[in-house]
């Protein structure tokens, strides 16, 4: 607004562009933006004494920007604790919203234990002021760097302070000293060990947890079965030199039934041993063997120069009629599982003599190896008598007259 003037004319100049139809004493810029920021003179032109004389004035316009002016915010810290390691380089940052346009009016700060922080040794602050674009928002951010965290770094109170047009803010902060990493390895690595050595003493040690919590196991199906034996005991019988046939003689009519007869309760039906004579062996076979739970597969070493001159008939001749009934029931029938315990080297030519049923068998499960020379292998609780009790029926079958099976 101009100082009002009698004149005999007042003309209104933008820059130097003359504004028309404006000759009063004020002008008013309406919503001024940008494009109205200029230099703006008003020229008068007066007589006085029949002379004329001009005079002007002019006033620069700006275009202030929207002002927002709200509380300041703490942005950063946002937590009241801070991990650090002791002896490294720790950097704490001030983030503080100031408002909008709010640049001459924005300020953060840090202070430790209440004094500046810049004025005290060991510390380094730098500050800085982002104006985010388009939205204007307008933030001061403080960076406290601890060259070295000491002991007493994790002791201080650090405050971030933030200060607004209108108010004044702040924050405090603590350093908690971060947990090694060391102690967990060590942990870990503890845990993993022991896990392994478990895993190894129950893969070692399997057979003989079963055994030990197999009587505190509630009865399984096969004790309801009401089946006369616990296992069909079949093996070679023809063609067998004098050695092989004394050890298996030995070993089935002696060794087998002083152990799971006598001394683990259960019961087995051995050929030559448990038939009657006279009796009709085909029915003898056939009912014996649906009266019981496992067959077991007595294998012996290769045979005597009678076999290995003819190999062509080794499955008619060592494979007897209770080796056909038995493999049926467990291959085909799957009535039953089979037990096979090897008495000795099977020679040369290994497991091909046999039929392809046991050996399929003997594919899905090795056979258990009986040393006869072993100091322990006559006693109960050996490995080898382990293994082959593990696979036994968990309880013996009841004892019933002999009436039931014929």
């Amino acid at each position: 607004m101009f100082p009002s003037l009698l004149t005999s004319s007042l003309f209104l100049l933008q820059g130097k562009n003359l504004i028309p139809g404006q000759h009063k004493e004020s002008l008013w810029v309406n919503d001024a933006t940008k494009d109205d920021e200029d230099i703006y003179t008003c020229i008068c032109t007066w007589t006085h004494n029949h002379k004329v004389y001009n005079s002007s004035g002019s006033r620069r316009l700006f275009a202030l920007d929207t002002r927002n002016f709200p509380n300041a915010t703490i942005v950063s810290p946002s937590s009241k604790e801070q991990l650090a390691d002791e002896g490294s380089s720790v950097k704490l940052n001030c983030t503080v919203y100031c408002g909008i346009n709010a640049v001459r009016d924005c300020e953060a700060t840090w202070f430790i234990n209440g004094n500046p922080a810049k004025q005290m040794d060991g510390y380094n602050e730098t500050t800085t002021l982002e104006v985010e674009d388009p939205s204007k928002r307008t933030f001061a951010t403080a960076t406290l760097t601890i060259q070295r965290a000491s002991a007493k770094d994790f002791q201080h109170e650090f405050k971030c302070q933030g200060s607004g047009f209108y108010t004044v803010t702040s924050a405090t902060l603590t350093l908690r000293q971060r947990e090694s990493i060391i102690p967990l390895v060590i942990s870990g690595t503890c845990v993993l060990l022991i896990a392994v050595f478990a895993a190894v003493l129950v893969k070692y040690f399997a057979i003989d947890l079963a055994l030990l919590f197999r009587p505190y196991f509630p009865p399984g199906r096969c004790n309801k079965d009401m089946k006369m034996y616990d296992a069909y005991v079949v093996y070679q019988t023809q063609s067998l030199d004098k050695e092989t046939e004394d050890k298996l003689s030995n070993f089935v009519t002696k060794t087998l039934p002083s152990v799971l007869e006598d001394k683990c309760g259960y019961r087995l039906f051995i050929q030559g041993r448990d038939d009657i004579p006279g009796e009709d062996r085909v029915e003898l076979v056939e009912s014996c063997i649906k009266q019981s739970r496992r067959l077991m597969v007595i294998l012996t070493p290769g045979s005597g120069p009678e076999m290995m001159e003819n190999p062509t008939s080794d499955q008619t001749s060592v494979i007897g009629f209770d080796w056909q009934v038995g493999l049926h029931h467990v291959l085909v029938q799957r009535e039953m599982s089979v037990i096979l315990i090897q008495l000795g080297e099977m020679g040369p030519r290994g497991y091909t003599r046999l039929p392809p049923g046991l050996q399929h068998l003997i594919r899905q499960s090795a056979p258990i190896r009986w040393s006869r020379g072993s100091r322990t292998a006559s006693k109960w609780n050996s490995r080898f008598w382990k293994r082959v009790r593990y696979l036994m029926p968990a309880r013996p079958a009841r004892k019933r007259g002999l009436s039931a099976v014929i």
